[in-house]
């Protein structure tokens, strides 16, 4: 009689032992699903600067220095910082664009083309983390989804990357081109205003899948 007692409650144990297990998995499984929808919630908001750019040009008017720290923090809560005394001449946005888009210290999307010329000096992180936060900057600093997406898909095609140390394997596929061909930034821009892409179907066309 004990014997069986003791396995009575034995067996009791085990149960809670199980239910709680379950229930911490439900938990797990309810916090990563609030996780999820939070990080496009955030990223709809863009970012934020810490202040205005303020720059000096040097003598040959090609590149600027900056007299000031620009701090970014993106949708996600990364913060990206060019320092002062930092130099930028544009270089990380290809130049066939220029004309069309408006210079890189031209317009509203200044201040994500000095962080964008940093982090690609940098290169202390991979290059689709660095196009992804000019992207936001320039949201974050009034610019149109239409442009926005135009002048990331200009840097996905055309920018000059690196391989990154924690860059996962990168397979095999077709050269990216070098050169912008004729009539493909309205192509692009006629796509871009019809269909209204999100950014991962931009990526994918912009590299040859579509």
């Amino acid at each position: 009689m004990i014997l069986l007692l003791a396995l009575a409650l034995t067996a009791c144990g085990g149960g809670k032992r199980v239910n709680l297990e379950r229930e911490a998995a439900r938990a797990e499984k309810k916090l990563n699903r609030q996780v999820s929808k939070a990080k496009p919630a955030r990223a709809s908001n863009w970012g934020f600067f810490s202040g205005p750019v303020e720059t000096r040009w040097e003598n040959n008017g090609r590149t600027m220095v900056l007299l000031n720290e620009l701090r970014y923090t993106d949708p996600y809560g990364k913060v990206w910082v060019a320092p002062a005394g930092a130099r930028v001449d544009g270089a990380s946005i290809p130049k066939a664009f220029w004309s069309i888009m408006g210079g890189p210290f031209d317009g509203k999307y200044r201040e994500a083309s000095v962080l964008h010329d940093v982090a690609y000096d940098e290169q202390n992180r991979p290059w689709q983390e660095v196009d992804l936060m000019f992207y936001n900057a320039m949201r974050a600093s009034g610019v149109g989804p239409v442009k926005a997406k135009t002048m990331y898909y200009a840097l996905v095609r055309h920018g000059r990357h690196w391989k990154h140390k924690q860059a996962a394997p990168v397979h095999a596929g077709p050269a990216r081109p070098t050169r912008v061909s004729p009539g493909e930034l309205d192509e692009i821009q006629k796509w871009i205003k019809t269909n209204d892409p999100e950014i991962d179907e931009i990526q994918t066309r912009a590299q040859g899948g579509g």
